[in-house]
């Protein structure tokens, strides 16, 4: 059996697009809402299957990649998040990067020597790699207005991800993945009136003008911090909204603090732009948190732990 183990995110769907548009597949397909990362566990492999890994943290998933690997399954895992140490076995084939200014999709597009690029420029602008991906464009010779269309594309695909569970999505990750799968270009995606690209479209401005009418929880130099209700329009902007307000202003942290069922708040973390690290390493220090340098996120924050959320970023950005 074949299992294709995949984020919710555009990094994770367009990883993925990538490796089967290169090398059809018949697979199980497991994924999630963006943070849900611990995907790995979700498989029962035994000796002979393969697995895809694409875009979760190696860290988190090391028990059980080890129990797949110990089974005889050949794995292959490609990320850019936190790993911990990487198991040393020969059904492991590992392509992981912690450097803040790449994702996996573009490390799939290095191995695939660029047989998609425009799938993964558009990944990179999800995954919010804005300078990375205008760079990207202009060596591939697109115009303004395409590099507008693939950031546009990439944001929408990441706005998808976000949620507590795929009830709050507008597609389950995996039928995105699988109506994606039919564009060998991002483009041909954006041409065609019926593909998930306009109807994001049309629900992302809406959640993002109810976003933007909030005012700010806290501010100050390092840090600027918003509060979000418990709304499903909420949970699904809470990412791009904090990604957002890094681009506009690129030398302070942002967090976005949205309220979950049970008084907790689902927090997102954005390191300043223009010093991209500290983020997953901040996130680390509370339960249920974790990421990557440039970009973090902890699951349930219990609202009477915010102000040691703030003074740890302050402290670090200080």
């Amino acid at each position: 059996m074949n299992y294709d183990i995949f984020n919710g995110d555009a990094d994770g769907i367009i990883a993925l697009i990538q490796l089967r548009l290169a090398n059809p597949k018949q697979s199980t397909l497991i994924t999630g809402v963006k943070r849900d990362i611990e995907l790995v566990r979700k498989t029962n492999p035994v000796e002979g299957d393969s697995l895809t890994v694409l875009d979760i943290s190696m860290e988190k998933n090391v028990e059980a990649l080890e129990s797949a690997l110990n089974a005889g399954a050949q794995v292959l895992y490609f990320d850019h998040h936190r790993s911990g140490k990487i198991p040393h076995h020969t059904g492991l084939e590992a392509h992981i990067d912690l450097d803040p200014n790449t994702c996996t999709s573009l490390l799939v597009d290095q191995v695939l020597e660029g047989q998609f690029h425009l799938w993964a420029i558009t990944a990179a602008y999800g995954d919010n790699l804005i300078k990375r991906a205008d760079e990207l464009c202009t060596k591939a010779g697109l115009s303004k207005s395409q590099s507008e269309l693939l950031r546009e594309f990439g944001t929408l695909i990441n706005y998808n991800g976000y949620g507590t569970a795929v009830t709050d999505l507008h597609y389950h990750p995996a039928d995105l993945y699988q109506s994606l799968l039919n564009y060998s270009s991002p483009f041909k995606a954006i041409e065609d009136a019926d593909s998930p690209f306009h109807k994001l479209r049309e629900a992302y401005e809406l959640d993002m003008q109810k976003a933007l009418s909030v005012e700010s929880y806290h501010s100050e130099n390092t840090l600027t911090v918003f509060e979000l209700p418990y709304k499903p329009w909420s949970k699904r902007v809470s990412g791009v909204f904090g990604n957002l307000l890094a681009n506009k202003n690129p030398d302070s942290a942002h967090a976005v603090l949205t309220m979950n069922i049970d008084g907790s708040y689902t927090v997102s973390l954005r390191a300043p732009l223009n010093n991209k690290k500290g983020a997953g390493d901040i996130c680390s220090q509370f339960a249920t948190g974790g990421g990557r340098a440039a970009a973090a996120g902890i699951n349930a924050l219990p609202k009477t732990k915010i102000g040691d959320f703030i003074q740890s970023v302050r402290n670090y950005y200080a």
